[in-house]
């Protein structure tokens, strides 16, 4: 299903706020920060030539995220990077003078961290990013995990030495249940979803997601004409739609954002023409994007720079995975984990139908960029709906270790 964007706000100037958080000053702040981040390098953007002859449009890059700082996700970007600010602000606070990012290690810094407490809630890849980044400065970490979160999951974000707490019932319940022991604790809650008084961290962690868009634009040859990025609560969406925006205004490309059907909260919103909370059914094997309340920020963005709305099925990610998995044409590899691809899933469904390409503008000169979210954080459930191990996948692969 595609839905173009009828909202009153679309193609209104973001709000203040949003456009502070997601500026170029800002990105340019995050990349900044990256520098000082022990094992950083750019991931890789890669072509797929054969599949975009194969579909009738000009060129499909894809920014590998599977490869983001050890963590396999762009929420290594995110979650660690609002842990890193929150910390550097404490410590100039109590020290009464502006501390850097290069300070990070010092002993004065680490002092302050050690009295801090940082929790959230996650499907997975988020609170493995907010645990690293505290363990990296040195803070204490709490973790709530819903029913569905699978034991390979919990166990990556264990080894960074965060209390895990489990919770029973779905991703929204784990938000509800985090944000209550926080407040009662006084603990620092670093979501990645957002709510009415309940902005500003969340928008830091958005505000992480801009690099792999100032690495994307550097290493693409040629501006995309079109966007497919895959959205939970939201924030990935209207980071990459929102930085688009006020880099290239007018000129922006056209951008879709591509839901899980069984958990379709923003094409819902787009739908109703205000951010609404569908109800939970059944679980989607898109375990990263099982979300059923966007994120308060992520829809305001979305609303003025999100041109169409999308679901997909369980069945066109899992293809897709496949499909990254054993190319075609001499096109490389990919390890996608079950949330990873499915903007190609979109992507895909949309060059299959003609009223859709005519809906969207997708003709046979269109550059399409794309975002594997994710490479396998669940090696197990990778290799079960494969057919492959991931290792056995990049033996395959023409991209960078």
């Amino acid at each position: 299903m595609l839905l173009l964007n009828w909202h009153p706000d679309y193609r209104a100037i973001l709000d203040v706020a949003d456009a502070d958080t997601l500026s170029v000053e800002a990105a340019r702040e995050v990349e900044r920060f990256l520098r000082y981040r022990e094992g950083h390098k750019e991931t890789p953007l890669l072509s797929l030539a054969g599949l975009a002859r194969e579909i009738g449009v000009g060129s499909i890059h894809l920014k590998d995220e599977g490869h983001r700082l050890g963590l396999g996700s762009f929420k290594a970007l995110g979650g660690s990077y609002a842990v890193i600010r929150l910390v550097l602000q404490e410590a100039t606070r109590r020290l009464g003078r502006d501390v850097d990012v290069s300070e990070l290690r010092t002993s004065e810094v680490k002092a302050v961290a050690r009295k801090m407490t940082i929790s959230c809630a996650t499907d997975g890849n988020h609170g493995r990013s907010v645990a690293q980044g505290a363990q990296l400065v040195g803070a204490k970490c709490a973790i709530f995990v819903h029913s569905g979160v699978s034991d390979e999951r919990i166990t990556a974000i264990a080894r960074f030495g965060a209390q895990m707490v489990r919770v029973n019932g779905n991703y929204d319940d784990s938000v509800d249940e985090a944000s209550r022991v926080a407040a009662e604790n006084g603990w620092i809650t670093v979501s990645d979803t957002s709510w009415p008084g309940y902005e500003r961290i969340p928008g830091l962690v958005m505000q992480g997601y801009t690099a792999l868009v100032s690495e994307a634009l550097r290493q693409l040859p040629r501006a995309p004409t079109h966007v497919f990025v895959q959205a939970g609560v939201g924030g990935i969406a209207a980071a990459v739609a929102g930085h688009l925006s006020v880099l290239l205004g007018k000129n922006r490309p056209f951008f879709t954002v591509v839901d899980p059907a069984r958990a379709a909260c923003l094409f819902e919103s787009a739908r109703a023409g205000r951010a609404v909370k569908v109800d939970h059914g059944q679980s989607t094997v898109m375990a990263m994007l099982e979300c059923y309340e966007p994120s308060l920020v992520a829809w305001r963005i979305l609303s003025r720079t999100a041109d169409a709305f999308m679901t997909v099925d369980d069945e066109d990610a899992i293809s897709v995975m496949r499909r990254l998995a054993n190319p075609r044409d001499d096109d490389p590899a990919v390890v996608s984990g079950e949330s990873g691809g499915v903007g190609l899933a979109g992507l895909l469904q949309v060059a299959s139908d003609q009223t859709l390409r005519d809906k969207v503008g997708l003709g046979r000169d269109a550059r399409v960029f794309l975002i594997n979210t994710e490479g396998a954080t669940d090696a197990r459930r990778y290799e079960e709906l494969v057919g492959m191990s991931p290792a056995q996948v990049s033996l395959t692969s023409t991209s960078p270790d």
